[in-house]
C-alpha cells in the first residue's frame, strides 16, 4: 500500500512539474516600452543577441547587481529570478534597482520573475525555473542563445567580444557539456527517486529521498553534465513545445531524479535525432574542483586570475561576495572603473579613459572587440574543429 500511495504522489507531483512551467508571470518593475526604443533596435540590429537568465537566493542581492551590470548589453535581454525563498526585502531590492537604473529603463531589456519558484538543492525545481525562463523569453523576445548563470558567475570577456565571437558560429549550436558515461551517478543519481517539496509547499526543505530504487531506464540513454549551458533558440522551443513529445516524457521522468539540472538537456538532446549533432561538449565556463572534489566547485580567487584567462573562457564560477579577484577582472578585462560601472562596450559613451558611463542611441549596434573575442575564438575554433566537434558528440 505504501509503494502504490508514492507512486501516485510520484505521477501527481510529475503532471504537475510538467504542467506548471507553462506559465510564468514576468515582473518590469516601472519599465515602459517607448516606439523610440522600438525603432533603434529595428535600425541598429546586432550580429547576435543573448537571453540571460540569472538566478538568486538569499544573499545575493550585492552579488546579482554586480554580475547584471558587468553583463549588460543593450542588444540582449536579462531575467533575473529571485528564489522565492529570499525575503521580501531583498525582492523589493532588486526590483527597485532595475527600476531605477536609467539605462534599464530606457532599453527595457531587464526583466524580472515576478511569482519566483521555491527552488531546492538538488531537486527538479531548478529545471523548473530554467524552463519558465525559457517559455518567457522565447515569447517575449527574439533572440539567438539562451544562457544560464547564477549570481556566482561572472564574465571574463566583455558583451562585445562575446557578439562578436559568436557573430560566424551557426545559430543551432548547443554548448552542452555532456557524457554517456554516469560512473559513481548511476547509483547515486539515476537509481535513487526523490521528492523535492520546492514543487508544492511554500517553506523551503530538504529534499526527501524515497527507500525503493528504480532501474535504469531502456527507452532512452541517460546522460549527464554541467549545469550551465548555452542553447539555441530552435533547441529551447523544441524543450518548451516538445512536438516529438521526447522532452515532456523526459520532464516526467527528470521530476524524480537526484540533480536533475545536470541531466535533463544532456539527456533530451543527446536522444534527439534533429539535435544530437548541434552538441558542442563544453559548458563555455572556468570551473575548478578541490582533489578529491567536494560537493561544490572551489571559490576562485587572485591567484587563479591568471588560469583563468589563458582558458579562454567567457564565464567563470564561483565567486565569494567583492573578491579582490573580481575588481582585477573589471580593471584589466571588462574596463570597469566602478562596481556599479558597466562593462565596457560599444554601445555606451567614454567619460574618463576606458569607463562607460551610459547609453547613446547613435551608439547602438557598434560593437567594440578587444581581445576577449580573439581568445573565445580561438577557443571556439578548437571545440569545433573536425577532430574534436563530431567525435566528442553523445557517445
Amino acid at each position: 500500500m505504501g509503494i502504490k500511495t508514492s507512486m501516485i504522489f510520484f505521477i501527481f507531483t510529475a503532471i504537475f512539474f510538467c504542467l506548471v512551467y507553462l506559465y510564468i508571470p514576468i515582473t518590469k518593475p516601472s519599465i515602459a516600452v517607448s516606439s523610440n526604443n522600438i525603432l533603434l533596435k529595428s535600425q541598429n540590429p546586432y550580429p547576435v543577441t543573448f537571453a540571460y537568465l540569472i538566478s538568486a537566493s538569499k544573499g545575493d542581492t550585492v552579488k546579482l547587481k554586480r554580475a547584471l551590470l558587468a553583463l549588460y548589453h543593450p542588444g540582449n535581454y536579462y531575467l533575473i529570478h529571485m528564489d522565492k525563498g529570499a525575503p521580501e526585502n531583498e525582492q523589493n531590492e532588486i526590483a527597485e534597482f532595475i527600476s531605477n537604473e536609467p539605462v534599464f529603463s530606457l532599453v527595457n531589456n531587464v526583466y524580472m520573475v515576478g511569482k519566483p519558484n521555491l527552488v531546492t538543492y538538488r531537486g527538479p525545481t531548478m529545471l523548473a525555473t530554467t524552463l519558465h525562463a525559457m517559455a518567457m523569453l522565447l515569447r517575449c523576445c527574439k533572440w539567438d542563445w539562451f544562457i544560464n548563470l547564477s549570481a556566482s558567475d561572472y564574465p571574463l570577456v566583455t558583451q562585445d567580444d562575446l557578439i562578436d565571437a559568436f557573430s560566424d558560429l551557426p545559430r543551432d549550436l548547443n554548448f552542452v557539456q555532456h557524457s554517456g558515461q554516469l560512473g559513481w551517478k548511476l547509483n547515486k543519481r539515476a537509481k535513487p527517486m526523490i521528492i523535492d517539496p520546492g514543487l508544492y509547499s511554500i517553506n523551503k526543505s530538504e529534499i526527501w529521498w524515497v527507500i525503493k530504487q528504480r532501474t535504469i531506464p531502456n527507452a532512452f540513454k541517460l546522460y549527464t553534465g554541467s549545469a550551465w549551458t548555452i542553447l539555441s533558440r530552435s533547441f529551447a522551443e523544441y524543450c518548451i513545445v516538445g512536438w516529438d513529445n521526447l522532452p515532456r516524457n523526459l520532464l516526467l521522468y527528470y521530476t524524480n531524479f537526484v540533480s536533475s539540472p545536470e541531466g535533463y538537456f544532456q539527456t533530451v538532446i543527446c536522444n534527439s535525432e534533429d539535435y544530437k549533432n548541434t552538441t558542442v561538449n563544453h559548458d563555455l565556463h572556468y570551473i575548478t574542483w578541490d582533489n578529491p572534489p567536494k560537493q561544490h566547485p572551489r571559490s576562485l580567487g587572485l591567484k587563479d586570475f591568471r588560469r583563468m584567462l589563458l582558458s579562454n573562457r567567457p564565464f567563470a564560477r564561483k565567486f565569494k561576495q567583492n573578491n579582490k579577484v573580481l575588481d582585477k577582472i573589471d580593471q584589466e578585462i571588462l574596463k570597469r572603473q566602478r562596481r556599479r560601472g558597466y562593462t565596457y562596450g560599444g554601445w555606451c559613451s567614454k567619460s574618463g579613459k576606458n569607463s562607460c558611463s551610459g547609453f547613446q542611441s547613435e551608439n547602438y549596434g557598434v560593437l567594440r572587440p578587444g581581445p576577449g573575442s580573439r581568445r573565445v575564438k580561438t577557443l571556439l575554433t578548437r571545440l569545433l574543429s573536425t577532430k574534436n566537434f563530431s567525435k566528442r558528440q553523445c557517445r
